[in-house]
């Protein structure tokens, strides 16, 4: 029973962070739902509904629990302190998804692996980390907000899911759309919210089988590049020079304390995984 209640727990702080994630700038909901360990069971499920359903669906509750907490509760807070504290939450974020990145290396090596991987990770990351740039330097438009615009916006969040290492959020920002979407979740605009959900629906049936067919047949490979992609992503949230000369030192300090603390929530998390992982 209790390990039971733990690995209901552990799956609902999971979903909080694949939803606050995947509305975190720079960050990738499919990328955490790897790092945590159910992305490859999640598009199985997605892509094999009628395979034990009811049994899959206990088993994703928490974790659609705490995306939609991560998601609809912090998307206004979230954007709120990326304007006001950026150091505070991009650093918290950073130590949390580095503290994980030890099971996601072990989980990409699960069926073993060789040195062309580690070189694959390597190079993945370098490539995603100048397109990164490329793309915060370079890109921004500005786009009509439409119900057809939205279903567009629904679609590229649900790959953000699907796909991991895109993060939906830096090309809402890049349009301009970022604020208006993380304003409509927190007030329940039905308006923003009915056609976002509809295009992300579209976007998981028609990518969801395919995602599934490649995972089985390069899995090894397939998560040596999002292992690359996360590293990047996660080292391009780090604080600007200018955000940091405006804090003082005992805003510094927090931190540094604050990063501290989410490589220990990543690094507890990830042993809470090995611990209470459940048999299947």
């Amino acid at each position: 029973m209790e390990n039971r209640l733990m690995q209901w727990i552990i799956r609902f702080i999971k979903g909080i962070f694949i939803g606050s994630g995947a509305i975190l700038p720079g960050v990738s909901g499919g990328a955490l739902a790897a790092v945590f360990g159910i992305y490859e069971e999640l598009i199985y499920f997605i892509a094999h509904m009628n395979d034990h359903f009811k049994e899959k669906v206990l088993f994703f509750l928490p974790v659609g629990f705490g995306g939609g907490f991560g998601i609809i509760v912090l998307a206004y807070p979230i954007e709120s302190l990326l304007r006001t504290q950026p150091v505070f939450i991009l650093l918290f974020f950073m130590g949390c998804i580095f503290g994980t990145v030890p099971l996601l290396y072990r989980k990409a090596g699960l069926y073993g692996r060789s040195r062309k991987h580690i070189w694959l990770t390597v190079i993945t990351a370098i490539v995603s980390f100048i397109l990164l740039v490329s793309a915060n330097l370079f890109l921004t438009i500005t786009v009509a907000q439409t119900p057809f615009t939205w279903v567009m916006v629904g679609v590229l969040f649900a790959s953000g899911f699907i796909i991991p290492g895109l993060s939906p959020s830096n090309f809402l920002i890049y349009m301009h759309l970022y604020a208006p979407l993380t304003r409509g979740i927190s007030r329940l605009d039905l308006s923003i919210l009915l056609p976002v959900g509809f295009g992300a629906l579209l976007c998981i049936i028609a990518l969801s089988k395919l995602v599934n067919y490649l995972m089985r047949r390069f899995y090894t490979t397939i998560f040596h590049l999002i292992l690359g992609v996360v590293i990047a992503s996660t080292v391009i949230i780090f604080p600007s020079q200018e955000a940091f000369s405006q804090l003082s030192r005992l805003s510094i300090l927090i931190s540094v304390i604050l990063f501290f603390m989410g490589l220990a929530l990543g690094l507890w998390m990830g042993r809470l995984e090995m611990k209470y992982k459940p048999k299947t």
